[in-house]
């Protein structure tokens, strides 16, 4: 028997931006990050992406879905002092030569991605990089809460 209604996982996210994450964090899954989607590193600022590689650096992907998207971005080089490395994910059709050639850069789409360029490495103070792995974990922590039981988390 057919039925019509698709599981979760076969749902595309309705924004490029999301959809690009989406094909972002499978890929730093294979790679055996540990990713983290819209994640506010400091009041004001959002990242599309955040992760923690295996060997602890911790990597910002920003997802650029069009060149107006990119432009209208006011914020991104605040998300530097946050990460080890930084990268744009873009999908194939994006002018990448409007990005800064000293990031790193993702192509992606909604099922994957493929490392173009690898960033370099500034490294994180001690006392940021704590605290940053502190704030990543109490969010995935609290979101996987979420999931499990909505009604842990009332307004009040």
């Amino acid at each position: 028997m057919h039925d019509d209604v698709s599981s979760p996982a076969d749902l595309l996210p309705a924004q490029p931006g999301h959809r690009l994450a989406r094909g972002v964090a499978r890929m730093l899954l294979g790679m055996g990050h540990a990713p983290l989607l819209e994640f506010v590193p400091a009041p004001g600022l959002r990242v599309d992406v955040i992760s923690v590689t295996p060997s602890g650096e911790i990597w910002i992907v920003e997802c650029k879905s069009c060149r107006a998207d990119f432009t209208g971005d006011r914020k991104w080089q605040g998300y530097l002092e946050w990460c080890d490395r930084f990268f744009w994910a873009t999908d194939c059709d994006f002018p990448v030569e409007l990005l800064p050639e000293d990031n790193g850069l993702l192509v992606a789409d909604p099922y994957g991605a493929e490392l173009a360029r690898m960033a370099p490495v500034a490294k994180l103070a001690a006392a940021r990089r704590a605290r940053v792995l502190r704030d990543i974990a109490r969010v995935a922590a609290c979101r996987l809460v979420r999931v499990n039981d909505p009604g842990a988390f009332t307004e009040g």
